[in-house]
C-alpha cells in the first residue's frame, strides 16, 4: 500500500496527476495547466 503520510496534497488528488501524467504523457507544465482546471494550484516543478 502506498503511503501518503507527510504529502502536502490530499492522496486524491497525488493520484490524479501521476494517472495523467502517465496514461497521456503529458508535460509537467500542461499537467500543472490540467490541475489549474480542476481548482488545485500547483506548480510544474512540484510535479517533477
Amino acid at each position: 500500500m502506498i503511503s501518503f503520510k507527510g504529502a502536502q496534497y490530499p492522496k486524491d488528488v497525488i493520484l490524479f496527476a501521476v494517472i495523467f501524467y502517465v496514461r497521456f504523457g503529458v508535460s509537467y507544465r500542461d499537467l500543472e495547466e490540467i490541475m489549474a482546471e480542476r481548482d488545485v494550484s500547483v506548480d510544474h516543478t512540484t510535479l517533477n
